[in-house]
């Protein structure tokens, strides 16, 4: 007896990825102004605007992540003489690529220019093809409701709310549960952990020497967490736009949306949720604190498009993005910020984008690879990194030590003598910083290292202790 043929899904069911959103994403990257073109594509049809954004992203398949136990099964199924077809509704292109990849299907079938192989369209389409319950199918969502009801057997990718939908439609399924936390990947995505970052909103407060006022706390714990919201919103965009390179990455691959552990249209929707609620914030606070936010929202995604990769203007732009939030923390309660403390914060941070870029380019030459995937550098400027990333270190010291013998540190300091000990603790910390760097030691991100590392955090506590006693 001829087993009859499996007819196999591509998108969340193959792949845990979406080609549409994931080609999407690609091409906006390439140029935001495609948005518009993309508009009048979809007034054509789903289909033409697959075709059209197809025709002008590339798509590295071997990096996509698959389905371990689904593919492992189709090989199985294929060695024991079945028929596959991969029937999806993303565009032909990227599907006879993919099944040129797996090399274990027999037919390919897909949308085009014209007709958009989704729901009821691909029911007809393979009903067409291999008669009524003719064939099995492989699916995962409630746009395959009507396929599974011309099917012989459906087979069932997802949760427990599709499994039961596919069941009401075909009593003989077959079930690939898959288990994932919405929750747990949203927050890992959000990168709840790099919030410290945002603590930068406080430091004029500290600068002067108003933190004991609740007002003023309370302004800048809303100004905190709007741009913790913000900053989040803009994580999620920029691992949606970089999702290639951080699938060539030995550790980003591991992302949620890199892994397909979290669906890139939960994503978008998350980040409006995510930029609504920091508006929503940044309406409580003054003007200037919204203008502050806008730009850091509109640097951050020039970013992500562009200056990421492009050698030295992306440092530059990571200092620039860290002083943003003390910008924004000295507006938020209408604090003017000195000259000496833009000057220091602009060269700490740049030495700090440094070390985050030198970090990764040492890790890269341990590899044996010469470049990074969607950046400016090679590992031979790793030498030149370390040079100018130190120098900028030693020069926020110094900016520090010709503070300390101004005129303005009597105004603020009664005790200005004290604040020596914060210029021999940041000298002693900005050393080690690179030093565990050079040692290969070093986190991704140095802001991170510096809070979990016992060490740096401890240094960075005594360096506050200095500045409350010398006030």
């Amino acid at each position: 007896m001829i087993a009859v043929p499996l007819c196999v899904d591509l998108d969340g069911t193959l792949t845990d990825s979406d080609l549409l959103i994931e080609s999407f994403l690609a091409l906006i990257k390439q140029n935001p102004l495609y948005l518009f073109h993309c508009i009048a594509w979809l007034l054509r049809g789903k289909g033409y605007l697959k075709a059209q954004i197809a025709a002008r992203v590339t798509i590295d398949v071997s990096l996509l992540p698959y389905n371990a136990r689904l593919v492992e099964f189709l090989k199985q199924e294929r060695s024991s003489g079945r028929d596959l077809y991969l029937c999806t509704a993303s565009d032909q292109r990227f599907a006879e690529q993919i099944a040129s990849h797996f090399g274990f299907f027999k037919g390919v079938m897909a949308s085009n220019e014209t007709h958009n192989l989704s729901g009821t369209n691909k029911a007809g389409t393979l009903t067409a093809e291999f008669g009524a319950h003719g064939f099995d199918y492989c699916g995962n969502a409630r746009a395959d409701v009507p396929v599974w009801k011309q099917s012989r057997k459906a087979i069932v990718v997802g949760g427990k709310s599709i499994q039961a939908a596919a069941q009401r439609a075909n009593q003989a399924t077959v079930i690939f549960d898959s288990k994932r936390s919405f929750i747990r990947s949203s927050l890992k995505e959000m990168r709840v952990y790099q919030w410290v970052k945002n603590l930068l909103i406080f430091v004029p407060l500290l600068a002067s020497h108003r933190f004991m006022n609740v007002d003023v706390l309370v302004a800048d714990g809303i100004a905190f967490l709007s741009f913790c919201f913000c900053a989040s919103s803009v994580y999620l965009l920029n691992d949606m736009l970089d999702l290639d390179a951080d699938r060539r990455h030995s550790r980003k691959r591991r992302r949620p949306f890199a892994s397909g552990e979290l669906p890139l249209l939960a994503g978008i929707g998350l980040m409006f949720v995510l930029l609504a609620a920091s508006a929503s914030l940044a309406i409580m606070l003054p003007t200037r604190f919204q203008l502050a936010l806008a730009a850091y929202v509109a640097v951050t995604l020039a970013y992500s498009l562009r200056l990421k990769r492009v050698m030295l203007v992306d440092v530059f732009v990571l200092a620039a993005l860290y002083t943003a939030r003390i910008v924004a923390g000295g507006a938020a309660v209408d604090v003017v910020l000195s000259d000496w403390l833009v000057m220091f914060s602009v060269m700490i941070f740049l030495s700090l984008a440094m070390v985050k870029r030198y970090t990764e380019l040492d890790k890269l030459q341990r590899e044996g690879k010469d470049c990074a995937a969607g950046r400016g550098y090679f590992t031979a400027d790793m030498s030149m990194v370390r040079s100018m990333g130190t120098a900028a270190g030693y020069v926020a010291v110094l900016i520090l030590a010709l503070y300390m013998n101004s005129a303005d540190v009597n105004v603020l300091y009664s005790h200005p003598h004290r604040l020596w000990i914060l210029f021999c603790l940041l000298l002693f910390w900005i050393s080690r910083v690179w030093m565990v760097a050079f040692r290969g030691q070093m986190h991704d991100d140095p802001i991170v290292f510096s809070i979990k590392n016992r060490g740096s955090l401890s240094i960075i506590l005594l360096c506050l202790v200095a500045v409350v006693i010398a006030i």
